[in-house]
């Protein structure tokens, strides 16, 4: 049987509010899919290969055997792609679907030119692509967006061991959404005790929400570049430290971070602009607060001025994901006000990222 070459379109993500909160049990966040995108091609040839544009490394060999794909590189890269390829192939062939060779090639632009990273989710993107690529290349798979998104992030636990899989939904479903965590812990769990791929994703991932949100049309949403790189990693882990010395100030963060998360959304559903704005100021003192508490800098300097501008211009802003560095998000009340914040931005160093809300999330481009 002979495939058509296909090429696979999948949204970077914006963390928008309740980092750190999401990676607990039913604590509430929303993620937004952005209109930066990574590209996954796949067509069919005689034998296996795959291209990352982005790091130079072209038609690389590769192999599945044993329910494992084996990349031929000591590229660390690499590592990525090759168990989302490894999670996806193993899934079309319990689906009884006899597997051929094909080239897969992978771009990305969720970073700038330089290869500067903007913080947009890039790994569970390209996981997402991959994942998204190889079942659309296999029609009889039928991928839905919940598919695409429980093999990726049983691929992103898989790999990686932690994180809340918010990146992975953004890229999977698009839009906003309003993201609870399917608990890494349980689904790696879960993995280790399911016969097949098949089973774990018809079973109930208890823990596990995306709903869809839109915003008022009159709420603008800015997100800033503060010009350093931050390792989402390394933050998670000193906050996991205050959890285990000190857990009544994590569990007065988690109070504190829900009931922020609760105004923002009550705001979105009432297009109560007050109500969204406060939500988010309270967010930013949550996060702010408990950086405070574990010796760790989640608002930087240039996090700060980012926030204390929005504010100045009558809106709210916060970091972005874990902090550190990266990007920063204000809500601003008027088209106008955005603006001024924008230029108030720059003549702080802040760059303003032309950014919006992708509608949809990994799809074939046509």
């Amino acid at each position: 049987m002979s495939h058509t070459p296909l090429t696979i379109k999948v949204p970077g993500k914006l963390m928008l509010a309740g980092e750190f909160a999401v990676l607990e049990a039913y604590h509430q966040s929303v993620v937004m899919a952005v209109d930066r995108f990574v590209y996954a091609t796949i067509e069919e040839e005689e034998k296996n290969a795959i291209t990352l544009e982005n790091f130079n490394l072209v038609a690389l060999d590769w192999e599945f055997a044993n329910q494992d794909v084996t990349i031929n590189t000591n590229d660390s890269r690499t590592h990525f792609a090759e168990k989302a390829m490894t999670v996806a192939l193993t899934y079309v062939q319990e689906c009884g679907i006899s597997l051929g060779s094909f080239h897969l090639t992978i771009r990305s632009e969720l970073d700038d030119q330089s290869g500067v990273k903007y913080g947009l989710g890039s790994s569970a993107a390209v996981v997402t692509s991959v994942i998204a690529a190889i079942l659309h290349y296999y029609p009889s798979t039928k991928p839905s967006a919940e598919l695409i998104y429980k093999l990726a992030a049983i691929t992103h636990v898989k790999t990686q061991g932690n994180g809340s899989g918010a990146d992975v939904a953004a890229s999977s479903y698009g839009g906003i959404l309003q993201y609870t965590s399917f608990q890494a812990d349980w689904l790696r769990n879960a993995y280790t005790n399911a016969d097949r791929l098949s089973d774990l994703i018809d079973e109930d991932w208890i823990y596990f929400t995306a709903t869809p949100l839109a915003l008022p049309d009159s709420i603008h949403i800015c997100i800033g570049w503060t010009g350093k790189p931050a390792s989402t990693g390394k933050l998670v882990d000193q906050i996991g430290q205050l959890k285990a010395i000190k857990p009544d100030l994590y569990e007065q963060f988690l109070s504190d971070s829900e009931n922020a998360i609760n105004q923002f959304l009550g705001g979105i559903a009432k297009e109560d602009k007050a109500l969204l704005l406060n939500g988010i100021r309270q967010n930013r003192h949550a996060l702010s607060t408990l950086g405070d508490h574990a010796n760790v800098s989640i608002e930087t300097p240039s996090l700060s001025t980012l926030c204390d501008l929005a504010e100045r211009y009558g809106g709210a802003g916060k970091p972005s994901g874990a902090g550190g560095g990266d990007c920063g998000v204000a809500f601003m009340p008027s088209q106008e006000k955005a603006d001024a914040l924008r230029n108030a931005w720059e003549q702080h160093g802040i760059k303003p990222l032309d950014i919006q809300v992708s509608s949809f999330g990994a799809k074939p481009l046509l």
